[in-house]
């Protein structure tokens, strides 16, 4: 078999299809990359063989960039080698990358990804968040799916329902979030404030933001919530308290109180109970573990720059 003929045909075929047909999907790119892959593996000698034999790809995208002009980089030919070999491992994963209907930037971002687990928790997060390819960079940056609990990791492996609090990474990354001498609650808020959307996808999926200082009357007094949130997939009124030092007992009783505000004075029949995200510099295991109200989540937050420091710190 002349497999650079097969190659470049294929790709004739798929640029020339690329102009005449609709665009509504990336299907026939895909198609057409994997069966390219395919043959690029064939032609290096099995993947084993493949991993080394980069001399090979050298040449055919010299061939085909003189022939066919850009686009058949040496890089986006070991992109397209790399989508067969992950594809061919998993093949649910080829009607997955077909449904998203996303670019193949976007797919080269997720064909970096070593465990199949977890490149299918991005898929789940760009099919049901609509994440830009910015967002997703964010996602991986920041290694949300690596902050998942095991046991949540467990259940999304063998298919099982997550609830949306548990999807919450701990520790939730505060992208952007900077500070120069000390933390202040203050600071924290304005970064929400001017970022909701951010915030938003750090927490998760279903997310909207509704007010920040959301302003309470509490008999004579009145209280701020310093986030308001609604998450339509739990359909619940989310309530979110930031701190900046340790967990402390009155955090709960504060939050827990303004959950019921909330439950008796905002929430409709139609909508389940208010759920509450206490966010705090540090966990207390001792005091989650006397905490009896399930619907309020404690996290960690961390700054992109904390969490690159602590990166660091784990290679010394």
């Amino acid at each position: 078999m002349n497999y650079y003929n097969e190659i470049k045909n294929i790709l004739v075929d798929n640029a020339i299809g690329r102009k005449v047909r609709e665009y509504k999907s990336n299907q026939k790119d895909l198609e057409s990359y994997y069966n390219v892959g395919k043959l690029l593996v064939e032609a290096q000698g099995g993947e084993e063989r493949a991993k080394y034999g980069n001399g090979l790809i050298k040449e055919y995208s010299k061939r085909l960039t003189s022939e066919l002009g850009k686009g058949y980089s040496i890089q986006n030919l070991k992109n397209m080698r790399r989508f067969y070999l992950v594809v061919e491992k998993r093949q649910s994963l080829i009607v997955q990358f077909k449904s998203l209907n996303i670019s193949w930037t976007f797919i080269i971002k997720l064909l970096k990804l070593n465990d199949v687990n977890e490149l299918l928790y991005y898929i789940n997060c760009i099919n049901k968040m609509n994440l830009t390819t910015r967002e997703l960079d964010l996602k991986l940056k920041s290694k949300e799916y690596e902050r998942l609990d095991s046991k949540i990791k467990e259940k999304l492996l063998k298919q099982e329902e997550v609830s949306v609090k548990d999807k919450i990474p701990d520790p939730i990354v505060l992208e952007g979030l900077e500070y120069k001498e000390r933390l202040t609650e203050k600071v924290v808020q304005k970064w929400i404030d001017e970022n909701p959307a951010s915030f938003c996808k750090s927490l998760g999926e279903g997310y909207s933001y509704i007010e920040s200082q959301y302003k309470i009357k509490i008999g004579s007094n009145y209280n701020y919530i310093d986030i308001l949130l609604f998450n339509y997939i739990s359909n619940s009124f989310v309530v979110v308290e930031i701190k900046v030092t340790e967990l402390k007992k009155e955090h709960i009783g504060q939050i827990e109180t303004y959950m019921n505000y909330v439950d008796v004075n905002l929430k409709k029949d139609f909508h389940n109970k208010a759920t509450g995200i206490l966010l705090v510099r540090e966990n207390n295991k001792w005091l989650i573990k006397y905490i009896n109200n399930n619907g309020i989540i404690v996290r960690n937050y961390i700054t992109s720059e904390e969490q690159v420091s602590e990166c660091l710190g784990g290679l010394k």
